[in-house]
């Protein structure tokens, strides 16, 4: 049985009392949906209590992201608070709502009040947004649409929290394509290979490099063309500049292509089979193009996204990071033990269930870094490149103008440490390596085109730090008077007990001296 209904609109919050209960008419479902689809039955059903309009498109959004989250916040407090009755031991009030989250923060909000989010509140909550137009006299005809879609962006865009700097989700699709296009080159390249290796397989053994040997499948076609043409001088040097350009202008190499093709062992193909290899070998070469291009896209929105990341690890690894961690903000959430292992999810379940050693790395493996040190010192440089990572990433995600000047002052810590490792010699202090990079920073920051002055910081800084030093040593002193007034009334405690039992000790030994000049007279 509810009493109010609570209907949360773009434009506002709407309190209706409800009337005639769905019981009155019928608790079955099918009777209460009926009476929601026609105006005249349903309004007698509800009554308007209280219309509250939002203040603005801002206020709105603020709304809709507080209910969303299940938040009950003042201004949906107040309205509560004005509109519903007191409740009583005797007569709760039960008031329908659309969301079960929103309901319990409602009753730790206004204790006594009752919420049901029942099939029979949401048919009326459904008949409210039907006749909302004309059930609520105050609006106008299209204002609701229109707030309907102005808030609908809003709360859209600020879901996807879009952002030209640091949208990462190219960077993940870029990533993953970039791994896929790796596996299928390699899967097309050897195909291709043993495909045309029937017609010309010593171009094969001369040529290894799959792009190339792509390349020159194409402009060779078929092998006798280069035996035909050798006949003539000038037909051969054309050929053979041909080929020297295709393998990076070495006429040794397309000259022994040229001789291969005359003792070529390989058998002869028809037109059509050329063709299809032919065909196939231009689609090898495109995706391959492809994928350069693409790296250079990933390089540069690298660049923009985490500057700081790939500066210290790579691009491609910096890339990887931020596909398994989910975005760049998972990622800088993330501590160094986690960032370290990542992508060693298996192994690392798998050594905590059969009780072997947990992996030292996950895909920072793949960083020039590890390959360079030592065996035994792998996991310890694994481990200060994940703190480093860490680093890289938070600044990233969080600093309003990102520069590569950090990347480049933790890249050089990594690069002392592996020195560290090789040699012993002492790698600068992380305190030392940050206000190096701070320093950077704030010498190169403008403001509108303009170079700031930082003399004036550095001034109020040295202020601020004077009177930090001063607040310090005054705390200072008055513990260091505080520690030498206990410590002289311990040592007076002290003084006092020595000298009761002294006196203790003589009146054991025997009489005082006075009893003793007595006795002897």
């Amino acid at each position: 049985m509810v009493d109010y209904l609570l209907f949360e609109e773009a434009a506002g919050y709407a309190l209706f009392k409800v009337v005639l209960q769905p019981e009155d008419i019928g608790a079955r479902l099918k009777e209460v949906q009926q009476a929601a689809s026609d105006l005249g039955k349903f309004s007698k059903l509800v009554q308007v209590v209280s219309f509250v309009p939002f203040k603005g498109a801002a206020h709105a959004l603020e709304n809709a992201n507080d209910i969303s989250e299940g938040i009950v916040n003042d201004y949906l407090k107040a309205l509560l608070e004005q509109n519903l009755p007191k409740p009583s031991k005797k007569n709760k009030i039960v008031l329908g709502i659309s969301d079960k989250n929103l309901g319990q923060s409602i009753k730790d909000a206004i204790p006594g009040i009752e919420c049901e989010s029942s099939e029979v509140v949401h048919d009326l909550l459904r008949g409210l947004r039907f006749h909302g137009p004309k059930l609520l006299k105050e609006l106008e005809d299209g204002d609701l649409e229109r707030a309907q879609l102005g808030l609908g962006h809003a709360y859209s865009r600020g879901k996807v929290k879009f952002s030209v700097n640091k949208n990462d989700n190219h960077i993940i699709q870029a990533i993953a394509l970039l791994d896929q296009l790796d596996k299928d080159i390699n899967t097309f390249s050897m195909r291709v290979k043993e495909w045309y290796s029937w017609h010309f397989p010593e171009l094969a053994k001369i040529v290894s490099d799959n792009y190339l040997f792509a390349k020159l499948a194409l402009v060779i076609k078929d092998k006798n063309s280069l035996v035909i043409s050798l006949d003539e001088e000038a037909e051969l040097e054309e050929k053979k500049h041909e080929l020297a350009a295709i393998v990076k202008d070495d006429e040794a190499i397309a000259q022994q292509i040229l001789d291969a093709a005359r003792i070529s062992m390989g058998q002869d193909i028809s037109e059509t089979d050329m063709e299809n290899v032919i065909t196939f070998a231009e689609r090898v070469v495109n995706i391959t193009e492809y994928r350069t291009k693409l790296f250079a896209y990933l390089t540069e929105k690298m660049h923009t996204v985490a500057p700081n990341l790939s500066e210290l690890i790579g691009e491609v690894v910096g890339a990887r990071l931020i596909s398994h961690a989910g975005s760049l903000t998972n990622l800088s959430k993330y501590p160094a033990s986690t960032v370290q292992i990542l992508g060693a999810e298996k192994a690392l379940f798998r050594a905590l269930k059969t009780k072997g050693n947990t992996p030292k790395y996950g895909l920072i493996y793949h960083s020039s870094f590890i390959g360079r040190a030592g065996m035994k010192n792998k996991g310890r440089i694994s481990r200060f490149l994940a703190n480093k990572c860490t680093i890289a990433s938070r600044i990233d995600s969080f600093a309003e103008n990102p520069s590569t000047t950090f990347g480049q002052i933790l890249k050089q810590q990594v690069e002392e440490r592996l020195n560290f490792f090789d040699t012993g010699v002492a790698p600068t202090k992380n305190a030392d390596a940050m206000k190096q990079a701070m320093d950077k920073v704030l010498a190169n920051v403008k403001v509108d085109g303009m170079d700031i002055d930082i003399d004036d910081e550095e001034d109020d800084s040295d202020n601020e730090a004077d009177q930090s030093t001063v607040s310090v040593s005054s705390k200072k002193e008055k513990k260091d008077k505080k520690d030498k007034k206990e410590k002289k009334d311990k040592k007076e405690k002290k003084e006092k007990k020595e000298k009761k039992d002294k006196k203790r000790s003589k009146d054991d030994d025997g009489e005082s001296p006075k009893k003793k000049k007595k006795s002897k007279a």
